[in-house]
């Protein structure tokens, strides 16, 4: 007996001389999320290796896993039609994990850029049209919302920050407004939970959002690999140079509005012992990405010194538009600011107090914070000192300016004096941004694979403008390769054609281009356009209307996707042009019911041998338009809404808008 004692003493010992086993959950995974209804779907996690895990839904549906080598385990756990709440234990030896006021329902990934990000609550100088009252409505504990905090990575990262919310009147100013728009049609016609993961990014173009194998596809990324292993040292001599900065976390500012009043030694900046005589130039306005400062993203002080003679009465600074932000003073005092996010298409003018402007010498500083893409004062007009639409003096030319610090990853390094300075750096600017090719895949893509969903909404497409014929390949291979990745075979994929906007001179082309290679994507297999041609503001790229946005990229979940046969989900789609002298014949799909042309103006052209086009005259039969037009003999080419900023009017019967279409003689 004393024997068997001391035996179950000695495995005593030993059991507790093993340490339990970790458990970790990817952060997609966690409490009050959506699963997708009768799927396998699929589960994930860390531990030790060679741990055998155990799940169990509430539910009654149960699996097993094993953690390999590297302590990664997947499995896949069957759901049930739609409802809840529910609870999923996991276990990894004696460690248990409960996973609770989980819904079974319908779930779906939200992306793209500002467009896709823009919150419910707006921002300044860009509000969502009735989001108050919306935001006050929106008791439904049953669509839950997943926004993923914003990440760039040089290869796929295991893992993403974020938490599940239940939408109320509390969380959902915070949420995508596109995305809740859709998510809430989807449950009031459905009546099911609706699960939105939003993973979005502001200013970003879509090769951000594509894998490497992938790009390299694609015209102009046939060297993207060797391209990423370049960057990668250059990353490193620059990250060398970051450490030795202080540095703040984006995340540990104020959260409505972070960059307000944020003091980089700024009284440094505006002290009129300040000497710029040394500083570089860089012309205004204009957009210091494209020429002195490529890839910069931070805090840069622009500075103008100017000579004033005259009348001070009556006077204002017209700075026009600034990417992204600004803090404006005048002879170091402080005249105006704009410290939000979402303004950088809003044209600045800032009233000059009288006694600030001196007889002879001034000096303008403008601190411009730019949080991604271009960076800079910008605009069609330069800055000018103005009396009423009088231009006193004139402002536009080169201006001093030094970078004060620079953002990498949601961390703002501020730069010094002396050796710690940016003027003493020698080695190579950082290469990859939010912008740069697969980062955003990589940092905000990956990590929520193989998470399952029914399919993805995606509103982007303003950053490619000007790419507009590598966007025909470039849009596609991010779908595909998303489709790939995600191994549920051609999973629905819907996306907005960007609206109207003033891109500035010349630019009808060039956005047009971008419209017509979305218009091009529907030929893959399941998706689906929304169009906004009748709902955008040319003066704002972030047009009020959000929900008419979700309701149309909803109406193509719920005809395409959930079957519903009564739901008309597109407006009306170039599908033939017949030639014919001086005539051209279209015909359209989605029009079933006819068409109809609000208003008397046309927005079809005609162009002949020589390619100049001309209005055309409108006549509608059925689904189809005849266009005419005098000035053409034999018609060639035909094109409609072929411009950045107008509001065409052509729609079907049902109410929604045709997308633009160019057409020519086969």
């Amino acid at each position: 007996m004393k024997y068997l004692s001391f035996f179950a003493l000695i495995v005593l010992l030993v059991a507790c001389s093993v340490k339990n086993p970790e458990l970790k959950l990817p952060a997609i995974i966690s409490d009050n999320m959506v699963l997708q209804q009768q799927k396998q779907v699929n589960l994930w996690g860390w531990s030790d290796a060679g741990t055998n895990i155990t799940i169990e839904g509430s539910w009654g549906s149960t699996a097993v896993a094993l953690t390999g080598p590297n302590g990664f385990w997947q499995t896949d756990l069957e759901t049930p039609t739609f409802g809840g709440p529910f609870a999923i234990t996991i276990k990894a030896g004696t460690i248990e994990k409960v996973i609770s006021n989980v819904m079974i329902g319908e779930v779906w990934l939200c992306s793209g850029q500002s467009n896709m990000e823009m919150p419910m609550k707006g921002w300044a100088g860009a509000p969502v049209l009735n989001s108050d009252s919306d935001i006050l409505a929106a008791n439904y504990p049953e669509i839950r919302m997943f926004t993923v905090t914003k990440r760039i990575a040089l290869e796929p990262f295991p893992n993403c920050e974020g938490t599940w919310e239940v939408t109320s009147p509390e969380t959902v100013g915070d949420f995508s407004a596109t995305g809740y728009y859709f998510g809430l049609k989807l449950y009031k016609e459905l009546g099911v939970p609706v699960g939105l993961i939003h993973s979005s990014w502001g200013g970003t173009p879509a090769e951000s959002w594509t894998n490497v194998d992938f790009l390299k596809e694609v015209s102009g990324y046939e060297n993207i690999e060797q391209d990423l292993a370049e960057g990668k040292a250059n990353n490193e001599i620059f990250g060398q140079f970051l450490t030795k900065l202080k540095s703040i976390a984006v995340i540990d500012l104020p959260k409505e509005l972070p960059y307000q009043n944020l003091d980089l030694n700024d009284a440094a900046f505006i002290s009129s012992e300040l000497d710029i005589a040394n500083w570089q130039e860089m012309k205004v306005p204009g957009l210091w990405e494209t020429s002195v400062l490529p890839g910069f993203d931070g805090v840069v002080w622009l500075e103008k010194e100017f000579e004033f003679e005259g009348n001070a009465e009556g006077l204002a600074l017209y700075l026009g538009p600034v990417d992204d932000m600004d803090v404006v003073y005048l002879n170091g005092t402080k005249i105006g600011s704009h410290e939000m996010l979402g303004v950088y298409s809003l044209e600045r003018s800032y009233i000059i107090p009288a006694n600030l402007l001196v007889t002879g010498l001034n000096r303008i500083a403008v601190k411009v914070i730019d949080n991604g893409g271009g960076g800079g004062i910008f605009g069609n007009k330069g800055p000018a000192i103005v009396r009423g639409n009088e231009a006193i003096v004139e402002l536009n030319g080169n201006w001093k300016f030094k970078p004060a610090a620079v953002f990498v990853a949601n961390i703002i390094y501020q730069f010094e004096d002396g050796d710690k300075s940016f003027d003493s750096f020698d080695g190579h600017p950082m290469t990859f941004d939010q912008n740069s090719p697969a980062t955003l895949y990589n940092g905000m893509i990956a990590p929520l694979v193989p998470f399952t969903f029914q399919g993805a909404i995606w509103y982007q497409g303003e950053a490619n403008v000007g790419r507009g014929e590598q966007y025909e390949s470039l849009f596609p291979a991010m779908i595909s390769c998303w489709r790939e990745i995600w191994n549920m075979g051609d999973f629905p994929f819907y996306f907005v054609q960007i609206a109207p906007y003033n891109y500035g001179d010349n630019a009808d082309e060039t956005v047009s281009d971008i419209r017509f290679a979305q218009l091009k994507t529907l030929s893959l297999d399941n998706t689906g356009m929304a169009v906004t041609m009748d709902i955008g503001d040319a003066a704002n790229i972030h047009p009020a209307n959000k929900q008419d946005v979700g309701d149309r990229l909803a109406f193509w979940a719920l005809a395409k996707t959930y079957g519903k046969d009564d739901v008309v989900c597109s407006g009306p789609l170039f599908k033939d042009a017949k030639f014919d002298k001086n005539k051209v014949e279209v015909i359209f799909d989605s029009a079933q019911n006819g068409l109809v042309l609000r208003g008397d103006e046309s927005y079809f052209e005609i162009a002949g041998a020589d390619g100049v086009f001309y209005p055309a005259k409108v006549t509608i039969e059925g689904n189809k338009i005849v266009a005419v037009s005098n000035k053409v003999k034999i018609a060639q080419q035909i094109r409609y809404a072929w411009c950045d900023d107008c509001t065409p009017n052509l729609f079907n019967t049902e109410g929604l808008p045709a997308s633009p279409f160019r057409a020519e003689v086969e």
